[in-house]
């Protein structure tokens, strides 16, 4: 017991380091002799903190000559999978992760559209966002990926940090799951028609036009209609799948860049 208290501590100090900026995302911890005679503990102290950091995700403990332990930032896809092998243990449909993503980007508009800095804050990077996917529109890889991005700025403009990290979570989860359009996209290559993108086109041109104007209950109202179009996502809660994270890949988001937000939420019947 007395082992596991004195982890503890280590552990505690070197989460504040990690989590304060001290200890940067990819540096290299002290090796365990400079941490013992560092913390002035025994070296089976300094293992147990090190795994007790490692199951947090915020280490990759390096066995063998190319040994050390690897610091890693906190992310919100670690926060996703720890929410995802909850929501797959209570069975969450995928369809109410769905539902819950179109809610809080309705809510992120609507945050955009009330902001009172909107027009030198989020207006002038909304129209760069809708004019790439204007040039983009007969390139139907192109306009998909500038669409993401046309809706990633409506969450990340909305001015609230933690609504942006929630969201951000929820988005990893969702791209992962089999019935999501970004993952339609990627594996099975599937693009919208070009009527259905110049529809998405005049839809993101009016919710720019209404958090221009400040109607942040128009511009909601616009996004709901918009997300809810049956050609872009068709929701159904009979015999949806159950969320799960479990399926997904975690080895190459964990060591390459955090995911972008992926907002085109599509389930089929």
């Amino acid at each position: 017991m007395r082992q596991l208290r004195l982890a503890e501590i280590v552990a505690g100090v070197l989460r504040e380091h990690i989590i304060n900026g001290d200890l940067e995302d990819g540096d290299l911890l002290p090796g365990l002799d400079k941490l013992v005679k560092e913390f002035a503990v025994s070296p089976p102290s300094v293992r147990e903190a090190l795994r007790i950091l490692e199951n947090e995700g915020l280490l990759t403990v390096r066995r063998g000559n190319v040994g050390g332990a690897v610091v890693h930032r906190p992310r919100a896809d670690s926060a996703a999978y720890m929410m995802g092998l909850v929501m797959q243990a209570e069975k969450v449909p995928v369809v109410d992760l769905a539902v819950a993503l179109g809610h809080l980007e309705t809510l992120c508009v609507r945050m955009c559209a009330s902001r009172p800095d909107r027009q030198r804050t989020v207006v002038p990077r909304l129209r760069r966002l809708y004019q790439a996917s204007e040039r983009t529109i007969d390139d139907p890889v192109a306009f998909e990926q500038s669409c993401q991005e046309f809706h990633d700025g409506l969450v990340t403009l909305c001015g609230n940090r933690s609504i942006v990290l929630t969201v951000t979570a929820f988005e990893w989860l969702w791209r992962g799951q089999h019935e999501g359009w970004a993952h339609r996209v990627a594996v099975m290559h599937e693009y919208p028609e070009p009527d259905l993108r110049r529809d998405g086109l005049r839809s993101h041109l009016a919710i720019l036009k209404a958090i221009e104007a400040g109607d942040a209950e128009k511009a909601g109202q616009l996004t709901r209609e918009h997300i809810e179009n049956p050609r872009i996502r068709n929701v159904s809660s009979k015999g949806s799948p159950v969320v799960r994270a479990t399926d997904i890949p975690r080895t190459s988001s964990m060591d390459g860049d955090p995911p972008r937000l992926l907002s085109a939420l599509s389930i089929p019947e």
